[in-house]
């Protein structure tokens, strides 16, 4: 029989996963509600002959809502079948694809491991090496942005100076605030905007000494970075595959005030923005991806890592007015929102621009937000291309604390 069905999972907390270290590392409540309510998302990236592990089925309303839109709807698994019927179990599988491979991903995959070609099986993903703990941290990809700055220097990229620090004590953290003033610390595994202190005066809070010293202790270190003018976050899709890189594309999210992932703007970027910005930012491919991708297929992601990942990069203008760019952030190995928004963008109909949010507000649920929102925004299609409203990818049960949606 021919393997031709991959299985995907969402585990979007697969960096905390991979800090931790542990196969049985599992997110904390509000977390874990997160990846359940958008655990359909990998649906996107799937054809009709593969599987998605869900918790809940969605529905077929939901499913024959997105099918208008032309995009390909796979079949769907509980969880709760998955690892108790053997028919699922036994069942021959072309490869595992979780959102982001760890330890705890593994061992919840296991069971399905040995049924899977042998082409996933010589991948280097198809087993955990604790080698590749580091390839998840931001320490590794300040290693790729040294790489950058030492190998293709150029003006519009962030000076050296300006670099982040791993910081193992307070002590280290209190200089970097004496030299730069205000700071951003970073846990070195965390995703999503999560795992972020900014510092802005002195003397710093005893509560976010505590905090910060409580990564510290938890992950041996943290990540210090001046706190820049921050202009524009956008991020370099990639795909890597017997020890090459393919770009994708690019992305540009937006995040709260506290650096936390919002959504994405779907083809191009907002027309209000300033133009000198724009015009910046689409100048920024043609210093940034080739040098990038020289670098990465001589790093060890090409030799240890297999499929899409996306490379966080910042847009920020310094003191003298300037606007220059981090080229490398950090490096998000796994799928991501980005890598989402720049699929999305072919359902909508040419020339029109959007976004792509993932929603949460604390005390209400997204099936109230949905209803208000369709309500509002009645989705209009152009054939098979959205024309104009709101669209829900996912779909909302009465407990949803989490969605996602597309707004025209």
């Amino acid at each position: 029989m021919k393997q031709n069905s991959n299985l995907y999972y969402f585990n979007p907390t697969c960096e905390y996963a991979v800090g931790n270290g542990s196969p049985n590392w599992q997110p904390n409540q509000l977390l874990r509600r997160m990846e359940t309510d958008l655990d359909i998302l990998p649906m996107f990236f799937a054809s009709s002959n593969d599987f998605v592990l869900v918790g809940h089925l969605p529905s077929k309303t939901h499913l024959e809502k997105l099918g208008r839109l032309g995009i390909e709807i796979p079949g769907f698994i509980q969880e709760r079948d998955a690892f108790t019927n053997i028919n699922i179990q036994t069942r021959e599988w072309k490869g595992l694809k979780p959102w982001g491979w760890s330890p705890a991903a593994h061992k919840l995959l296991h069971p399905f491991k040995n049924n899977c070609s042998e082409d996933f099986k010589d991948l280097p993903v198809s087993n955990w090496n604790p080698g590749y703990r580091e390839l998840y941290s931001k320490k590794f990809s300040l290693g790729i942005l040294t790489r950058m700055l030492d190998e293709f220097p150029h003006n519009n990229f962030i000076p050296k100076d300006f670099k982040a620090v791993v910081c193992a004590n307070r002590e280290e953290v209190e200089t970097l605030i004496s030299k730069w003033g205000k700071v951003m610390v970073k846990a070195p595994w965390s995703s999503s905007g999560r795992g972020l202190q900014p510092i802005t005066k002195t003397p710093v809070h005893p509560k976010v000494w505590e905090k910060l010293l409580a990564i510290i202790k938890d992950q041996g270190y943290v990540m210090v970075e001046p706190l820049l003018d921050k202009k524009l976050d956008i991020a370099f899709q990639f795909k890597a595959g017997k020890q090459r890189i393919s770009f994708v594309g690019i992305s540009n999210f937006t995040a709260d005030p506290k650096g936390r992932y919002i959504g994405n703007n779907l083809n191009g970027l907002p027309d209000d923005m300033d133009p000198e910005l724009v015009e910046f930012a689409e100048f920024v491919p043609q210093i940034v991806v080739g040098p990038l991708i020289r670098v990465l297929e001589t790093s060890e992601i090409a030799h240890s890592y297999d499929g899409f990942f996306g490379v966080d990069a910042l847009i920020y203008e310094d003191e003298n007015g300037n606007l220059k760019i981090n080229p490398c952030l950090e490096i998000n190995l796994r799928y991501n929102m980005g890598l989402l928004s720049v699929l999305l963008e072919s359902y909508l109909l040419p020339g029109k621009k959007g976004i792509y949010r993932t929603w949460f507000e604390p005390g209400r649920m997204y099936l109230d937000f949905k209803n208000q929102m369709e309500e509002r925004h009645p989705v209009r299609l152009n054939g098979q291309r959205l024309e104009s409203g709101f669209l829900s990818l996912t779909d909302p049960g009465a407990e949803s604390r989490f969605g996602a949606y597309i707004l025209i």
